[in-house]
C-alpha cells in the first residue's frame, strides 16, 4: 500500500516528470490567466472549439453558427491567436533562435532551415495528422465541448459534465495511447 509519504517522494516526481515540473506549472498558469482574462473580460468560458466554430458563422446559416454572430469577432481573434502563438512558438523555441530552460527540444521530428530560420516539422504521417483532427472534430461536437472548455474552465467551476467529460477524455487518452505503444505503432 501506498502511504501518503512516497506519494510526495521526489523519486517518484522525478520518474513522471524527468525534465522537472516548472514547463508545466508556468504553462498551466498562463493558459489559467487566459481563461480568467476572457471570462472578466466577455462572461463566457473559454473553449477552443467554440471559437472556432464561431468562425463558420462568416460562412453558413445555419442556426447554430449565427448565435455566434455577436461576438464572433473576438473569438476570430482569440482563434488566430492560438495560431500565431503555434507560429511563433516554433519559429523561436523549436528552431533554437531563443533559448530558455524551460523548453527542451523533443526526440521526433526533422529540423530544416528555411532563409536562415530553423523549423521543426513533425515526423508524424499527414494521413495520421489528418485522421487525428476528424476525430478530435468528432469528439467535441459529441462530447459537447474540448479539453479547454471542459479541462479548464468546466472542471475550474466544478461542472459534473465537464468533470465527466474530461475523466472520459483521459481514460480514453491514455488507453489509445497504451494500445498503440503495444502494437509498436510510431509516427
Amino acid at each position: 500500500m501506498v502511504t501518503e509519504l512516497e506519494l510526495f517522494a521526489p523519486a517518484l516526481y522525478e520518474s513522471l516528470f524527468p525534465a522537472g515540473i516548472s514547463r508545466y506549472a508556468v504553462g498551466g498558469l498562463l493558459v489559467g490567466l487566459g481563461a480568467v482574462g476572457i471570462y472578466l473580460g466577455t462572461g463566457i468560458s473559454a473553449g477552443a472549439s467554440t471559437f472556432l466554430e464561431s468562425t463558420l458563422s462568416y460562412v453558413s446559416d445555419q442556426s447554430r453558427f449565427q448565435r455566434y454572430i455577436s461576438s464572433r469577432d473576438w473569438r476570430v481573434v482569440f482563434t488566430l491567436g492560438i495560431i500565431a502563438g503555434a507560429f511563433v512558438y516554433a519559429v523561436t523555441f523549436q528552431s533554437g533562435v531563443v533559448s530558455s530552460g524551460l523548453y527542451e527540444s523533443g526526440a521526433t521530428g526533422q529540423v530544416y532551415d528555411v532563409g536562415g530560420i530553423t523549423l521543426w516539422l513533425t515526423d508524424v504521417q499527414p494521413w495520421r495528422l489528418f485522421l487525428g483532427g476528424i476525430l478530435v472534430g468528432i469528439g467535441t461536437r459529441i462530447g459537447k465541448g474540448c479539453t479547454s472548455g471542459h479541462g479548464v474552465c468546466g472542471v475550474g467551476s466544478a461542472s459534473k459534465t465537464s468533470i465527466v467529460g474530461v475523466i472520459t477524455f483521459l481514460t480514453v487518452a491514455i488507453g489509445t495511447a497504451q494500445v498503440v505503444m503495444a502494437l509498436g505503432v510510431s509516427p
